[in-house]
């Protein structure tokens, strides 16, 4: 089962690009979209309130085998690390892949606990431009560079045991939740005289 979780601050055709071509290049029969409460490297003041990003993201998410899920709200999990743990313990049986982004795996070292992550999972790392090069150069990638799967170990990525990982490479999208922010096409925060 696949795992693609962040703020989806707001979710976009992008992820919907990124979880089918996960679906079917990792061979998996179902992906969850976890909707983080707040991202703690993220401003409080930017983010959306959880109930309108868990309903765009349920607009957007239009595959039958995506699932849209508050489960680290419901779990009271901040970080990937614990909610990881908490998954793990509740679905015993289930072979879990995490998905990031390449940008995710450049700054990977900041997450709480970050090597505990990479030693709890498999993770599908998906290329996006322009972080390819400075995700292999990044920390983990140095630290976990025997682990990396390649050519055909790759498509079987997400039932390698952990330490495993992989980029998988995809045809770029266009869209970004920082984009769609930046045109103000998503939701504003009040501002301080509201309310």
């Amino acid at each position: 089962m696949g795992l693609l979780g962040g703020s989806f601050n707001p979710a976009h055709e992008g992820h919907l690009h990124v979880s089918r071509e996960a679906l079917k290049q990792l061979d998996l029969d179902q992906l969850w979209w976890l909707v983080a409460p707040q991202n703690p490297l993220k401003s409080r003041r930017e983010t959306a309130p959880l109930a309108v990003r868990l309903a765009r993201a349920r607009e957007v998410a239009s595959d039958p085998r995506i699932r849209v899920s508050d489960m680290e709200a419901r779990l009271g999990t901040r970080y990937t690390v614990d909610t990881l743990r908490r998954l793990q313990a509740r679905f015993r049986g289930h072979r879990f892949v995490w998905l990031m982004g390449a940008d995710n795996l450049a700054s990977l070292h900041r997450w709480r606990r970050w090597e505990a992550i990479v030693r709890a999972v498999p993770i599908a790392v998906f290329d996006r431009e322009p972080y390819f090069y400075e995700a292999l150069a990044g920390v983990a990638a140095r630290r976990f560079g025997a682990c990396r799967q390649v050519g055909e170990a790759l498509r079987d990525l997400a039932a390698a045991p952990p330490p495993a990982w992989g980029i998988m490479r995809l045809r770029p999208h266009p869209a970004a939740s920082s984009k769609i922010r930046a045109a103000g096409q998503w939701w504003q925060a009040p501002s301080e005289g509201d309310g």
